[in-house]
């Protein structure tokens, strides 16, 4: 099957290409089409997604709501080259990886490759960031490095979160859905004007669900949900070219530990392979617990017809409790109490100017973020637990420009610029304490280590001026063209699980890593399609990657710089209007990715060594696609809108070591879903079935071979089949 709707995928896309080069040149000389404008801020102000030498996938309200798109994570199937999960032994950690580009750990002072913004307010740390979609109006994944135009450098990409703006109107929306897994959801929200420059609203949501499987060991839901989430905003417009909006949100996910399922046998009682992908026989217990909650301010002020002055100001924080079990057995073989915090504050200041020929933005991105946390590595056969705990102080500030000129009616120059510097200091300690029992670090018993295995504190500064340049043409009124360069950075850090025994060069930290990416891109209109295409190519340099091996004593953790890679591809999306009443969305990516270079340190030699023949990117599916079919018409009186859409992923590594038990081979989902809007607009029913061939998918893993941890290679899998109905009125 997956063969199959891999070829058809490539078919569309091959017709569409052709049909594509067709259509523009028609478009060229003749009006196009009366399709609705998709408008994204991609580059900090409103504009035609054509006019924007960026690649930009943006889901709206609607299609987010017609695919029944119930967490951030339904980017993935919409997106091409884009991975947006939730992380391994996690409810609701996020990773992002787009063109091969991303980041895998949740520890602190780990910093995302893809950078995520909520309104504008840069989110940090990835727990709690599986966002669920309620109260938004769109979402936009920017793809590539975004440095001049964002607040915090990144050198993958960014994804914006948009919430919509209050109602000029009172207004109350109430939803409720029920579904597969006793599953119950409950949205409120409103808002109510108090005059007419000042208006107040709130939103909350309630997502509750039982288990897709069951702990055999301790009889609890494993993959259950238990998320309360909230928003409140005040907005204040005392004149048409004055904006302020103040706003507080906080979720609370008291979800169960999230354990993996077994790959292979292991000896023992409850060692064996379960029969479900769901099931456990994990044995850790304990608090599992995720809090974020941040408060923002934006002010938006006209100061002219030219220039307008921005500024975002916001304090975030977060607490999680978890228990990971890394063997998933009843015995404390290798299991991981642990607790995340952190809290940042930023403050950005934009002015943004818009002439006849010149437009743009210069901006000033100031952070102060502390992330902490502690781990225990109980390693039962070793009868000890390697307790680790730690701190990342992080003070950023970073100018930025991007401008536009317009050189002459059709043609486009676009130049952007930022200079970054990142303060660090790390505090990092790792010691044995007899008894695979919690150290004193997590709440155990008190005890004096038996072996200190790392204790420092460091600092380190770290600076970079990256550019821009792009250069873009309107073919016609329909069609842009433009190529572009850009330079995206991520500052170098200290690992938080460094063994100072095992790798003494730990207490030097790693470096920062680059990446170089040159992109070509036709976006438009022609005839009935609305489309975006892109080819690119990156350098990816000083590239900082994670690992753990077994090692003796305990487990050895490395942030290497381990070299560099090659990464290039290209991507095709859009929209075809087939008929009135029949539109086929669609999304296409492909990737090639490879290491040119990956040194990586012997534990024996002491040496490092180039095994790039040995290793692949994560997270990296050469091909990735959508196909989704929305027939819409009348009902009842009412609107009646059907897709039914499949979404392909190649197969990936989930690791850059290849693990045939653990990568995952390639798979498809196959969705379908009917949303039914009375003719007053005010009832909406939905009907939502995924994954309905009941696909078996991994979507993360741990891999402890040896005897030693009895051969803990463990998988963590997406949703199964399920069904949902919905029911919405706005008052």
């Amino acid at each position: 099957m997956n063969r199959l709707i891999k070829s058809a995928l490539l078919a569309g896309a091959a017709w569409s290409a052709v049909s594509t080069g067709a259509m523009a040149q028609e478009a060229m000389t003749q009006e196009p089409a009366a399709v609705d404008d998709i408008v994204v801020t991609a580059r900090r102000r409103d504009e035609q997604l054509k006019d924007v030498p960026v690649s930009v996938t943006a889901l709206g309200e609607e299609r987010l709501e017609q695919t029944g798109a119930s967490d951030i994570t339904a980017l993935q199937q919409q997106t091409p080259n884009a991975t947006v999960q939730v992380a391994r032994g996690s409810n609701s950690t996020l990773i992002s990886f787009i063109r091969g580009v991303g980041q895998q750990d949740p520890l602190w002072g780990f910093e995302p490759g893809v950078g995520l913004y909520v309104d504008d307010v840069y989110v940090a740390r990835p727990q709690g960031a599986v966002l669920d979609i309620y109260d938004i109006q769109r979402i936009e994944v920017l793809r590539g490095p975004q440095g001049s135009l964002y607040g915090r450098n990144t050198v993958g990409g960014a994804i914006k979160y948009v919430t919509n703006k209050l109602s000029l109107d009172p207004s109350l929306t109430l939803r409720g859905a029920y579904g597969s897994y006793n599953q119950i959801d409950l949205v409120a929200s409103g808002s109510m004007p108090v005059t007419d420059t000042l208006r107040i609203g709130a939103a909350v949501a309630s997502y509750d669900r039982d288990g897709y499987g069951e702990n055999l060991n301790t009889g609890a839901d494993q993959y259950d949900k238990d998320i309360m989430a909230g928003r409140v905003s005040v907005e204040f417009q005392p004149y048409e070219n004055a904006f302020f909006r103040l706003a507080y949100d906080k979720v609370v996910d008291n979800s169960n530990p999230r354990h993996g399922h077994r790959e292979l046998v292991g000896t023992g009682s409850g060692s064996g392979v379960p029969d479900s992908v769901y099931d456990t026989y994990a044995g850790i217990t304990g608090d599992q617990k995720v809090e974020n909650e941040g408060v923002s301010l934006t002010a938006e002020i006209g100061l002219n017809d030219t220039w307008t002055f921005k500024s975002i100001s916001a304090y975030r924080s977060g607490h999680t409790d978890t228990v990971i079990d890394f063997d998933n057995t009843p015995a404390p073989t290798l299991d991981i109490p642990a607790f995340y915090g952190d809290h940042q504050f930023t403050q950005e200041f934009q002015f943004l100017f818009d002439t006849d020929r010149i437009q743009g933005v210069a901006g000033l991105f100031y952070l102060d973020g502390h992330a902490e946390g502690a781990f225990d590595t109980i390693a039962g056969n070793l009868a000890l637990v390697i307790g680790t705990a730690g701190f990342v102080d992080t003070k950023s500030i970073a100018l930025f420009t991007d401008v536009n000129l317009d050189l002459t009616e059709r043609l486009h120059l676009g130049l952007g610029l930022r200079y970054t510097n990142d303060d660090k200091t790390g505090r990092v300690f790792r010691a044995n304490y007899a008894g695979a029992t919690r150290s004193p670090l997590l709440g155990g018993t008190a005890r004096n280590p038996t072996l200190l295995r790392t204790d420092y504190i460091a600092s380190k500064s770290f600076d970079q001026l990256t550019p821009k340049v792009s250069l873009s043409y309107d073919f016609s009124d329909a069609i842009t063209g433009y190529a572009s360069f850009s330079q995206g950075f991520k500052s170098g850090g200290f690992d938080m699980r460094g063994d100072a025994i095992l790798t003494p060069s730990t207490v030097n930290g790693y470096a920062p890593e680059t990446v170089d990416s040159y992109e070509m891109g036709l976006k438009g209109r022609a005839g009935p399609l609305s489309f975006s295409s892109a080819i690119f190519y990156n350098e990816y340099n000083d590239q900082q990657v994670t690992t753990q091996v077994p090692a003796v004593g305990g487990i050895a953790s490395f942030v290497d710089n381990v070299g560099q890679s090659t990464i290039y591809g290209a991507e095709f999306e859009g929209a075809w209007f087939l008929t009135d009443n029949l539109t086929a969305n669609f999304a296409i990516g492909y990737l090639k990715a490879e290491f040119d270079q990956f040194l990586r340190y012997n534990l024996t030699t002491g040496s490092y060594e180039d095994i790039s023949s040995q290793v692949v990117l994560q997270n990296a599916p050469e091909w990735t696609g959508y196909l989704g079919l929305t027939w819409t018409g009348s009902v009842m009186g009412g609107e009646l809108a059907v897709t039914p859409s499949v979404s392909y992923r190649d197969d990936y590594s989930q690791f850059e070591f290849p693990n045939p038990t653990l990568d995952q081979e390639a798979f498809a989902l196959v969705d379908l879903s009917a949303v039914w809007t009375d003719p007053t607009d005010r009832w909406t029913v939905g009907l939502y079935g995924k994954n309905l061939t009941d696909e078996e998918y991994r979507v993360g893993g741990y891999n402890f071979l040896g005897a030693v941890f009895n051969n803990s290679v463990i998988g963590y899998y997406g949703p199964p089949r399920t069904f949902t109905a919905s029911l919405q009125f706005k008052f």
